[in-house]
Order: C-alpha cells, then sequence, then structure tokens
C-alpha cells in the first residue's frame, strides 16, 4: 500500500514575506495531504505592507526548473500563480503541452493584495490565448475576471452570474469565480461554473485584515485535494472549507504591520508541537 502523499508542483513567484506566493502554496498544499515542489518565476521584495521590488526569472531557467521536476517527478496536479511576464507563460505553455492531461489549477494572478501589479501589460494576450485553455480550473477574484473578460467588476452577486458567459469563452472546463471582494455580502459567495451548470459555495465571512495569499492557498489547496482523487467540484469545496478555517485562525499569527498571513497550519496541535519541545529538553 502506497501511503505517499501525491505531488503537485506549484509555478509562481516568491514572496519574500512567506505569507503568499510559492511560500503560501508550498505551506496550504503540505497543510492539505500534498508534497509540494516548485519552479520559481519572480523574485518580489515583499512583506505585509507591499511589494518594494520585482525580478523575473530569466525564462530560460524557467523552463530549466520545469524539466528538471518533471522528469524526475510523479507530479499529479499542477498549481500556476504568478508568470510576470508574456515570455515566462510561453514557457510554461509550452512545456505543460507536452503532458496534456496533466490537471493545471491557474490562478491569474495580477495584482497583489496590496494593491501592486505582478503581471506585466503585454503578457494579457499570451495568458489568455496559451495558458487559459490549457487548465483545468481557473479561480479569478473578481478584479482579475473584470480584466480578463473585458467587463466591468461586479458589485453583487447577480453581476458574478452576469459574468458567466464571458468566463466560459476563455476555454477552460472549470472556473471558480471568487467573491471575496464583495465585502457588503455577509456571506463569502463563489460561483463554480463549468460549461453547463453554476454553482453557488458559500462560507461565513471572516472579518480579518491578515487576507495576505488567500488567492494563492485557495488554488494551490484546490490542487493539492483533486490530486488526492476529487472531483474539481469537490477539491473547489474542501479548499473552500479550508481557507475559511486558515483565516479564522489567523488572528493567532502576529506577522508584520500590514495585511497578515492566513495561519495555513492551525490544524497542527499545539499538543504536537509540545512533544518535541519535551523530547528535546530531555535529551
Amino acid at each position: 500500500m502506497n501511503l505517499s502523499p501525491p505531488v503537485i508542483l506549484t509555478i509562481a513567484g516568491s514572496d519574500s514575506g512567506g505569507g503568499a506566493g510559492i511560500q503560501a502554496d508550498i505551506k496550504a498544499i503540505s497543510a492539505t495531504g500534498g508534497y509540494a515542489c516548485s519552479v520559481i518565476t519572480a523574485l518580489t521584495a515583499q512583506n505585509t505592507c507591499g511589494v518594494e521590488a520585482v525580478s523575473a526569472v530569466d525564462p530560460g531557467f524557467v523552463r530549466a526548473q520545469l524539466d528538471a521536476v518533471l522528469y524526475d517527478m510523479p507530479v499529479r496536479a499542477v498549481k500556476i500563480g504568478m508568470l510576470a511576464n508574456q515570455a515566462i507563460i510561453r514557457e510554461v505553455a509550452a512545456v505543460l503541452a507536452r503532458s496534456p492531461h496533466l490537471p493545471v489549477v491557474l490562478d491569474p494572478v495580477m495584482i497583489a493584495t496590496s494593491g501592486d501589479p505582478l503581471l506585466d501589460d503585454d503578457a494579457m494576450d499570451a495568458l489568455i490565448n496559451t495558458l487559459i485553455p490549457r487548465a483545468t480550473i481557473l479561480t479569478p477574484n473578481l478584479p482579475e475576471a473584470a480584466r480578463l473578460t473585458g467587463c466591468p467588476v461586479p458589485t453583487t452577486t447577480e453581476e458574478m452570474y452576469a459574468l458567466v458567459p464571458a468566463l466560459r469563452k476563455l476555454g477552460c472546463p472549470y472556473v471558480m469565480l471568487k467573491g471575496g471582494h464583495l465585502h457588503h455580502v455577509p456571506e463569502s459567495v463563489d460561483v463554480w461554473i463549468s460549461r453547463d451548470t453554476c454553482q453557488t459555495l458559500s462560507a461565513r465571512r471572516v472579518e480579518t485584515a491578515n487576507t495576505h495569499g488567500t488567492g494563492c492557498s485557495l488554488s494551490a489547496a484546490i490542487a493539492s485535494f483533486y490530486a488526492q482523487g476529487m472531483t474539481p467540484i469537490e477539491a473547489g469545496r474542501a479548499a473552500k472549507r479550508y481557507l475559511t478555517d486558515a483565516l479564522a485562525h489567523s488572528q493567532q499569527l502576529k506577522v508584520g504591520r500590514g495585511a497578515g498571513p492566513v495561519h495555513h497550519f492551525y490544524a497542527y496541535p499545539v499538543e504536537a508541537r509540545h512533544h518535541y519541545v519535551q523530547e528535546a529538553s530531555v535529551e
């Protein structure tokens, strides 16, 4: 019986503050039962207050990382986050074209929680035409969905549903349209879109300023649960529950002076941590 966790590859930027990007992905994948490996597309000088600088990785080195991981590791699903520019998008798309049956969860990262841009303007066409049709699940928030479709940013749940036809035209089989930006709505409402159906995914809205890395964590958790055998919508529901709990426990973390991170390892019991401390003191 093989009890090894499934391998999930995250392709994203590095957050030096540890709350979003590759760091958040690795935490979310690990916390939900997967084994995370990574390909870094960009370096950011970042903390909870904002992004100070961004340096994109050379596209050829992005390909080298992809080739190294995919040659050796039995990747069961891929999560894609920050891609920075058109050249990196095309490299990633070209490599993934060699594995057409590999599930891909694409979080179309364009703007950080702080409002700082994370995707070059000239990269949109490459994202829409080469990568989104290759993805299995697309997870845009409301501003991202508006930019992808050329429509206004939804301000109500009804306007979220009005965006469904335009999102379907992007060519991704499943879309999880995230409604976290509707702060006036008492619940956190997402719309799950398939080719012929729509469903509302609701959870309690957690009032907290610690929302840094929520989109990264959600999409990484979806990839992790999907790789463990769930259907796409089951993975979406499970990831939403995980993120809601991670947000609810985020106040336990005292990290930074701005928008803090969610608590990825909230379910790791304090008793287990104390066990290792006690063992170390005995030795």
